[in-house]
């Protein structure tokens, strides 16, 4: 098909791209300027558009359920630090809910250079397709793809598809997805990106990857049998490329962050070095404790100086070339190396692999238990190569391993697999189980947590004769929704606790709320405090995905002048909020405080409760909780593990003597700790509804919808359900 591409006018084309498989219709609908100025981009317009598409009834495989990909107004524009995120929308075939995935590469600036403010893909294909935008040719097309299973093979094919028809590696930008997206829920989405400066072989250049690896949407992209998506463009050239409506105030909101970036980082966390494996060594801190080890039982390892940004940035990163995901950005965070493989089709390989990113390395480092870097770079790249997400397959392996450790679980039952801590070689040779289907609890644990607790029970009580141990399991399977937790012990950050139970509609992640690093240098020291952030720092974070922002220039790069400003939240960068201000408001011609810009952000997220609710109902509330092993310690010997801490902060509950604590029974001690942190984690929750509008059950009530504006764009389905469930309680 043949369409028109639009000049960008303050960063939109104006213009989305639908495309049904199962009729092959393609049509390139204009965007509403209603609907355009309410969502504003990203992940806002996402959400938007998946409402419009589903009903109370609508599965995450029925054809109509939309995997859309959406950009942002500010993304893409090279000017400013990290303008490259793209957002991924669709129901998760892992909760059931929206999930909502962002990430980096070129992909979202490239789908907008080619003419499109959003991708919106429905049906189910009758065969495996292609689908390539061609921007130099203006043309959409639905091709047959090749039968290639593994990621990076199918990289090669579309490199040198589009490279013998001429178009230079720069210009070639695509997803794809794998064999283990099929074979399980939790299939990630690779984007691809070429990267020219990196040396490989004497010669410069190779494609990269950054990944949509949460809520299986890679999962949704293969089940409608799309294996890639290739957009062909080029950057915007002339005066103002991006239709500014004030290009030199955007230019010079981008120099200032540059300036900040340039100064900053190489005295802090040094990022461009270290990349976000950093963060490892900050959470390992004694005094912290947040760094999961061995499923989260522990929160800090003597080991973990061997998996920390320290280590990969003297010994496995290789920081030739320019590590930045998109053009522009000075952070340059994206790093990399090569290792050679020790397992799986590729064995004895040399490869190159993306990451590891934090969440990876705490996954299949200390969460299981391993102290090698180069196992963890192994099991990135092959997730990568198999199209699933690290942390959810990470964080069920460290289940089984706990399992196994308690008894619940023996060798045969893991189909031989010794799978326990510090196993590496039965660890990799299991994900390759998993994207095979290969054994019975491999095929089960690629349906997600949920349904490997019930596995795990049914295994156990027919080997034993014992009753069900499910309440037990449920204490330490790390899940909320059914989403896998991201890798953050939080015993010590009751906002972080907040975040993953309630805060986060996707479950437990931590892109809408990540407080913890904050709460743990003392930002919010009251419980009012805790309780407003769970709102403010949404608002920013999630905001940043409507506008297609990375957030770590704002979030890890401290302004300075930040620590200078009086009556305000420091730790919320304000410094650095208002230099955001001043490039949305170049962009879009507004005059709007960064507070303002981002308060915005409450539209799309009540519209993502508003969808929760239509999936569960009035229970919507029963699901906002997180295990007892996010709380605190679930047995004696975790308590004992901490008790100095644990002990002090006991003495402060129960108003006693250090010396009358240690005469208690440390199970005493526990269940006063332990039920002393659920009632406050209860009590904040309610804090958080009651500061949302919203109703002791957490569904956002008709009149706060109405206030907000967004009533008007709920379908009517939406409209009965939350009627019905507010005028019943």
């Amino acid at each position: 098909m043949n369409y028109s591409k639009p000049q960008l006018k303050q960063g939109y084309a104006n213009q989305i791209l639908s495309i049904d498989l199962g009729t092959g219709a393609v049509t390139v609908p204009g965007l509403d300027p209603s609907v355009r100025d309410y969502f504003i981009g990203g992940r806002g317009l996402g959400l938007y558009l998946l409402h419009k598409r589903i009903t109370p009834g609508t599965t995450a495989y029925d054809p109509q359920n939309p995997l859309i990909l959406a950009p942002g107004p500010l993304g893409g524009i090279p000017q400013f630090p990290g303008t490259s995120k793209c957002m991924a929308i669709s129901l998760s075939p892992l909760t059931g809910i929206p999930g909502v995935s962002n990430f980096g590469g070129h992909f979202g600036a490239y789908l907008k250079y080619a003419g499109f403010d959003a991708l919106e893909i429905t049906g189910v294909s009758d065969k495996d397709v292609m689908i390539l935008i061609d921007g130099f040719s203006r043309q959409v097309s639905i091709v047959p793809a090749p039968a290639i299973d593994n990621v990076f093979d199918l990289e090669q094919d579309i490199v040198e598809r589009f490279s013998e028809k001429g178009h230079e590696k720069g210009h070639i930008v695509f997803i794809t997805t794998g064999i283990g997206a099929a074979n399980t829920t939790y299939g990630c989405i690779n984007s691809h990106y070429f990267d020219p400066t990196k040396p490989v072989n004497g010669t410069k250049g190779l494609f990269r990857t950054k990944q949509a690896g949460r809520t299986g949407l890679g999962t949704v992209m293969m089940h409608k049998r799309v294996r890639a998506v290739v957009v062909l463009a080029s950057y915007p050239h002339g005066d103002n490329p991006y239709g500014a409506h004030d290009w030199e105030k955007v230019r010079r909101s981008g120099a200032r962050l540059h300036k900040v970036v340039k100064e900053v980082d190489p005295q802090s966390l040094r990022m461009s070095r270290k990349g976000s494996a950093g963060l490892i060594a900050f959470m390992n801190k004694e005094d912290y404790q947040s760094l999961p080890v061995r499923n989260y039982q522990l929160g800090s390892d003597p080991h973990a100086g061997n998996i920390c940004g320290k280590f990969y940035e003297e010994h496995l990163f290789d920081h030739r070339g320019n590590d930045g995901c998109f053009p522009g950005c000075n952070l340059q965070c994206t790093k990399g190396g090569w290792v050679t493989l020790t397992s799986g089709h590729k064995k004895g390989r040399k490869v190159w692999v993306d990451g590891p990113e934090y969440e990876t390395a705490a996954g299949f480092g200390s969460n299981l238990g391993m102290w090698n870097p180069e196992f963890i770079m192994e099991a990135n790249w092959y997730c990568d190569e198999y199209g699933i997400d690290t942390i959810t397959a990470a964080v069920i392996m460290a289940f089984l391993m706990e399992c196994s450790q308690r008894g619940y679980l023996t060798a045969e039952d893991m189909g031989g697999l010794e799978l326990r801590w510090g196993n590496e070689e039965a660890a990799l040779e299991f994900i390759h189980r998993i994207v095979r289907r290969e054994t019975e609890v491999a095929r089960v644990a690629g349906k997600g947590m949920l349904e490997l607790i019930d596995w795990v029970c049914e295994t156990y009580m027919k080997r034993t004769g014992r009753q069900s141990p499910k309440k037990e399991l449920e204490r330490f399977a790390m899940q909320s929704k059914g989403l896998p937790f991201s890798l953050y012990r939080t015993h010590r950050s009751l906002s972080m606790q907040g975040s993953y139970a309630a805060v986060s509609d996707i479950g437990a992640h931590h892109a809408a709320a990540w407080l913890i690093k904050v709460d743990l240098l003392g930002a919010f020291p009251t419980f009012q405090d805790k309780a407003r952030a769970l709102i403010t720092y949404p608002r920013v974070r999630l905001g940043n995905d409507n506008l297609g922002l990375c957030k770590l220039p704002w979030v890890d790069v401290f302004n300075p002048d930040s620590e200078k400003m009086q009556n305000t939240d420091i730790y919320i960068n304000p410094a650095s909020q208002e230099i955001y201000a001043d490039f949305y408001n170049g962009m879009l011609g507004t005059d709007m405080t960064w507070q303002e810009i981002f308060a915005r952000t409450d539209r799309d997220i009540n519209l993502q409760r508003v969808m929760n609710v239509m999936a569960f109902g009035k229970d919507t509330g029963r699901y906002d909780w997180i295990p007892d092993r996010a709380i605190g310690p679930i047995d004696d010997s975790l308590y004992e593990a901490e008790q100095e801490y644990n002990d002090k902060e006991t003495a402060k509950i129960l108003g006693k003597t250090p010396d009358e604590i240690r005469t208690m029974a440390t199970a005493a001690k526990r269940e006063a700790l332990m039920k002393h942190r659920k009632d406050q984690l209860k009590k904040l929750i309610g804090e958080y509804y009651r500061e949302r509008g919203w109703t002791v059950s957490g569904i956002p009530t008709v009149e706060t919808l109405e206030s907000l504006g967004l009533w008007a764009f709920l379908s009517e389905e939406a409209k009965a359900v939350i009627s019905g469930i507010t005028a019943a309680s």
